[in-house]
């Protein structure tokens, strides 16, 4: 197949028997499969496919000769990813395949519970930010978002109000990136009570400004009124003590090109994330950026210094 020429390791089979034996074999990253087969058609081992909990996520094209458009919602409802009519140029067959895994590598990367990009697309998008700062000298700014008493919430509420305050604090980042002006930012999940903004300078005060305020607005009505009236929670300890606990507020640490010259994204979340510890330190949302700069040459760390705002 001309994929071959395309960088794709191309493994072909001629009917739907040998398509199976080979896809648990090879574990493939994306399938094309020709409607007409002998025997079993496309369309039933697409649907064989889904059915299978270890190909029900596997990116499926089908191929056909035939442009109806029933043929294309049948392979569609079977739970192909897209189709394709033969004859067809490699061109477009090329750029199919090359959509197709890459939407699937973005879904995979992304967090059930609030919708947000993961971990490898928030890496992706530092280093794509790292890069943009070296060859063009655009500024950029990281932003390590925390909710504080998260546990408490958890272990008081349970887990779904836990992931009801979750989603609460993921909208407010949200609607505080969208609306922010200059070029779009980008918000991902990092994982259970931690998020990560990727903006410019410039935008870091309006999108953390208003993120508090829209979180502190969003949780007000998911506290039971008693802990909403006493403004903190009271949870027992396991010697039997009553503790106070806070409500939830956010921690922000941030990090900055215009300060340091960061080469790799492990630096850059470090900073932000040590500046997120700083803001930690303080009762309430806080916002904590990173005004250390390089040492000049010659000067050691000691030349170096933290700043909280």
């Amino acid at each position: 197949m001309n994929l071959r020429f395309s960088s794709f390791e191309v493994i072909v089979a001629n009917d739907a028997r040998s398509g199976l034996a080979a896809i648990e074999r090879h574990r493939p990253d994306l399938v094309l499969l020709d409607v007409m087969m002998p025997r079993v058609d496309g369309y039933e081992l697409c649907r064989q496919l889904r059915a299978s909990p270890l190909t029900a996520a596997l990116p499926i094209i089908m191929m056909t000769a035939r442009d109806l458009s029933a043929d294309r919602i049948q392979g569609l409802t079977a739970g192909a990813d897209d189709y394709i009519t033969k004859p067809f140029d490699l061109t477009e067959l090329i750029a199919r395949v090359r959509s197709t895994l890459r939407r699937n590598r973005e879904m995979r990367d992304v967090s059930p519970l609030t919708g947000l990009p993961g971990n490898t697309r928030i890496l992706e998008a530092i280093a794509d930010r790292i890069a943009t700062r070296r060859d063009h000298g655009w500024e950029y700014a990281v932003c390590y978002v925390d909710l504080d008493n998260f546990k408490t919430v958890n272990d008081v509420y349970g887990f779904y109000r836990g992931d009801q305050m979750l989603t609460a604090a993921a909208a407010a980042l949200h609607t505080s990136t969208i609306g922010v002006a200059g070029p779009p930012p980008f918000l991902g999940h990092i994982g259970g009570d931690d998020f990560l903004v990727v903006c410019t300078p410039d935008q870091i005060t309006p999108i953390t400004d208003r993120a508090i305020t829209l979180f502190d607005q969003a949780s007000r009505v998911l506290y039971d009124p008693e802990d909403l009236a006493r403004g903190y929670f009271e949870v027992l300890d396991r010697q039997g003590r009553l503790r106070r606990h806070g409500l939830l507020t956010l921690s922000i640490g941030v990090a900055l090109s215009t300060q340091r010259r960061f080469t790799d994204h492990r630096e850059v979340v470090a900073a932000a994330s040590e500046m997120k510890s700083v803001a930690k330190r303080t009762v309430g949302s806080m916002v904590a950026v990173d005004r250390r700069k390089d040492p000049e040459p010659g000067r050691g760390p000691e030349a170096r210094r933290i700043e909280g705002t």
